[in-house]
């Protein structure tokens, strides 16, 4: 499994080589994600997302759809609202279309996205997705400003709505890039001018969420037994520190 885990990662940071070169070399800075693994509501909200929108073309091969489960989602609710028709509960997150044909409809595979969120960060998936811009030049007629010549259509572009990219001068007189909403979607609005985007990057925020989630489902369960590994040292090497210490410093006292 660890194996399969490092190939993946491999493999994503191949898939996107654009978007790390971004983030180290002058590109935009990435806002920070409003990541909590702890929210189950926003990890389920995020599920839903990813199976009904990322899982048609994107695999997450080292995620079972009964890990679910861990964010409070009955095996019932599972069935009923994320599992793809004749699929198991204990299947794994595949997809029905093969690499070559991928290569062949869409010029080259999509990634699996199991731990797509360790070999990108969290910060930089948040501004992906946000990211996706009119671009005429593009087969797909989107860009993206973390990952130039993205070859991913805007999935979500009818809840973003249209942006476009607009180069200003920043400090220094350097040239930076920014987006401007110019036609809102059904979650965003444009108001006096300002576009207003809590809906959409809420959204945005919960699918974030759940691929830093997916990328280690066991990382909640872990912080919790850590942290009760911690109360109990605490509880048994306190009492032995202090009698220890009261047996070292007796004869001085």
């Amino acid at each position: 499994m660890k194996t399969k885990i490092r190939h993946l990662i491999a493999a994503a940071a191949f898939m996107l080589p654009l978007g790390a070169a971004v983030a180290s070399e002058g590109g935009p800075a990435l806002e920070k994600a409003p990541i909590d693994i702890h929210d189950t509501e926003s990890l389920q909200r995020g599920a839903q997302l990813f199976t009904n929108y990322c899982l048609s073309c994107h695999s997450a091969n080292a995620m079972r759809y009964n890990r679910l489960a861990d964010i409070g989602l009955t095996e019932d609710q599972i069935k009923e609202n994320l599992l793809p028709p004749d699929a198991k509960v204990g299947d794994t997150m595949s997809i029905a279309m093969g690499k070559k044909d991928a290569k062949v409809w869409l010029g080259a595979a999509p990634p699996d996205l199991s731990v797509i969120a360790r070999s990108r960060g969290a910060d930089y998936l948040y501004a992906y997705l946000r990211g996706f811009y009119r671009d005429d030049t593009r087969p797909t007629g989107w860009n993206n400003l973390v990952f130039d010549k993205v070859g991913m259509p805007h999935v979500f572009w009818q809840w973003q709505g249209d942006q476009v990219l607009k180069t200003v001068k920043g400090e220094g007189g350097h040239e930076e890039h920014q987006l401007e909403l110019v036609k809102a979607g059904t979650m965003t609005k444009l108001e006096n001018g300002k576009a207003n985007t809590v809906e959409f990057d809420r959204r945005m925020a919960d699918l974030t969420n759940y691929l830093v989630y997916m990328g280690e489902p066991a990382q909640v369960k872990r912080h919790q037994i850590g942290y009760v590994v911690l109360m109990f040292l605490g509880l048994l090497l306190l009492p032995l520190a202090y009698f220890l210490k009261k047996e070292y410093w007796k004869d001085i006292h």
